[in-house]
């Protein structure tokens, strides 16, 4: 978290809890607007566009706040298509990158006039079956997987285990097949990083495009137009780490783009990002309330949020998020887990946290939930997902999204209209019957 979301939580919070009682999610809108704003300036000057991941914070509050700032959304879904368009989004705003796709979710695409980001060669056969062609786009984006690379990224691992983008050895062959569907502009995505704190990580995303490109131009004529480098721009989650520098991965681009143009009479590609993390990650936090203080063989603070509400700690064994006690100074500080209420071990918020000591109804703050926190949630054992609220620039707190109830949403599914097929017909009986109705 912020100094400067840190600082307008501060007079809020209180309220907050009170007004609304924990758990919850609570985003900042200054902070959110802010990144916004810094990522179009690094980027200004150069054809360039992020593509907002959905995945990341799907709330038609905040990515209306996103559409405002000039940003398109990055979907992989039936139901993010449709929160895309509810935020304003249209035609191109809207960059579908899905893999394993169903024909009804390539028609959903089209319908939407979103640039399609194909995954496989299997998924560009079913978007030919669709009509005679790709229909009215003209435009079309091939996800490359471009196998082993040294130094894979700790959280994607090797690109040659990942199910995700066309091997490099099929790639001449989508284009062309794509080509003579009848599309005539191309761009290529792919996403070797995960956040990444580095802007070398970026940039070697960006190095494995161009090369790409460049092969693509070889073996079948056909410029690239646009490239996507994925959302693997991160946010520092533990306190001592430095901040990505954006402006430096703007600088860098810029030099990389200029030497490979100038290298084969080229004009500048379109740059695409679908950033969630980096543009709302910090902007968030998970605002939960002490259950239990529990000594066990280890020291526990039990909480009433879990993996429900956020679920990467227990996901990634390396992911971490900063806890605080915002009204623990001054008490001595105890080392502990903070956990939550499922029935399984890894529903752990923090392992060996020095924090003040608390006890029931204490609070405590999980930092940088604004990106993969509520969107990832689940409800094993019966335990909902917590609502979201907004904190307005005129110091407002605002419910964008209401808890899950176990009426309303949880039995929801319980409630159907009775349906059945009959039992088959035992074969014996099916001879019989055959028989006695014989004419």
């Amino acid at each position: 978290m912020s100094a400067g979301f840190a600082s307008r939580l501060r007079p809020v919070l209180r309220d907050a809890v009170e007004h609304f009682g924990t758990p919850f999610h609570l985003y900042d809108e200054t902070g959110i607007s802010e990144t916004c704003a810094h990522f179009n300036d690094v980027f200004s000057g150069m054809p360039f566009r992020e593509y907002f991941a959905v995945k990341a914070l799907p709330n038609p509050a905040v990515m209306s706040l996103l559409h405002g700032h000039g940003f398109g959304f990055d979907c992989s879904s039936l139901p993010e298509l449709a929160l895309a368009g509810q935020a304003g989004a249209r035609g191109h705003d809207v960059f579908f990158t899905s893999n394993n796709t169903s024909r009804e979710e390539l028609a959903a695409a089209r319908a939407r006039s979103a640039l399609i980001n194909v995954d496989d060669v299997a998924v560009l056969a079913k978007l030919a079956d669709l009509t005679d062609g790709p229909g009215g786009e003209d435009t079309l984006c091939l996800r490359i997987n471009p196998g082993a690379l040294e130094g894979d990224d700790p959280f994607l691992g090797s690109p040659e285990h990942a199910k995700f983008g066309i091997p490099t050895h099929q790639l001449a062959h989508a284009v062309t097949m794509a080509r003579d569907l009848g599309v005539r502009h191309f761009g290529l995505h792919t996403m070797v990083a995960s956040n990444a704190l580095a802007v070398s990580s970026v940039v070697r995303t960006l190095d494995i495009l161009l090369r790409h490109a460049e092969l693509v131009r070889d073996e079948t004529g056909v410029e690239i137009e646009l490239l996507n480098l994925g959302g693997g721009i991160g946010i520092p989650y533990r306190p001592d780490e430095r901040p990505f520098d954006l402006p430096a991965l703007g600088r860098a681009l810029r030099r990389r783009l200029a030497d490979w143009t100038r290298a084969g009479a080229r004009t500048w590609p379109v740059i695409c990002f679908e950033s969630g993390r980096y543009i709302t990650g910090p902007h968030g936090v998970l605002v939960t309330s002490v259950v239990n203080r529990m000594s066990k063989w280890r020291e526990y603070v039990g909480v009433d949020a879990g993996m429900s509400a956020l679920m990467r700690p227990g996901l990634y064994p390396t992911a971490y998020h900063h806890i605080t006690a915002p009204w623990g100074d001054g008490r001595p500080s105890r080392t502990v887990d903070v956990v939550g209420s499922l029935c399984e071990n890894s529903d752990k918020f923090g392992i060996d946290r020095h924090l003040p000591e608390v006890d029931e109804g204490d609070v405590l703050l999980v930092h940088d939930t604004g990106a993969h926190g509520h969107a990832m949630g689940y409800t094993y054992n019966g335990r909902m997902r917590p609502k979201e609220l907004l904190l307005r620039a005129d110091g407002s707190v605002e419910l964008i999204r209401r808890a899950e109830e176990q009426e309303l949403d949880h039995f929801a599914t319980l409630r159907f209209v009775p349906d059945r097929i009959p039992a088959p017909v035992p074969a014996a009986h099916a001879v019989h019957l055959r028989e006695a109705t014989a004419p």
